[in-house]
């Protein structure tokens, strides 16, 4: 099985209409599971609040795709930051030369894949950022978009 792992930049696209939004809903749609970090829930919220600072979204869109994620919160699989995720991320923040942030998203889908590891299936990380989807790769998960 593949599993399907969202880091913010990927899971956003679920919530707010943007390039690569229907294909991503595509493959939300074919994964048995899909997982993000606990803290994607923090920095969902501080996208969404960025998106309505910078005016690319009025105010009441942003309530709208923050209430419709949080909706969907219970139904992804929430990788916590543990003290191993933690130590793990700062491993991978300077191994890869990372933001905070995104080395944990980073650890927590690493910890996800070792954790089914014995179970044949497979984890997929859906992630837009350049640096983090090469860092992922580089720590051998397959990417999405490659």
């Amino acid at each position: 099985m593949t599993l399907l792992y969202l880091d913010t930049s990927a899971l956003f696209k679920r919530y707010v209409e943007e390039a690569e939004s229907e294909a991503l809903l595509d493959r939300i749609e074919d994964a048995p599971a899909v997982g993000t970090a606990l803290i994607t829930r923090v920095e969902v919220a501080a996208a969404l609040a960025k998106a309505v600072r910078d005016d690319r979204m009025p105010s009441s869109e942003a309530r709208e795709a923050e209430s419709d994620f949080l909706g969907d919160w219970a139904d992804f699989t929430r990788i916590g930051l543990t003290d191993d995720v933690a130590g793990r991320a700062g491993r991978l923040a300077w191994k890869h030369d990372l933001r905070g942030y995104d080395a944990a998203q980073l650890a927590a889908a690493l910890a996800w894949r070792d954790a089914t590891e014995d179970a044949e299936d497979q984890v997929v990380f859906a992630c837009f950022d350049n640096d983090l989807r090469r860092a992922a790769a580089a720590e051998g998960l397959e990417t999405w978009p490659a």
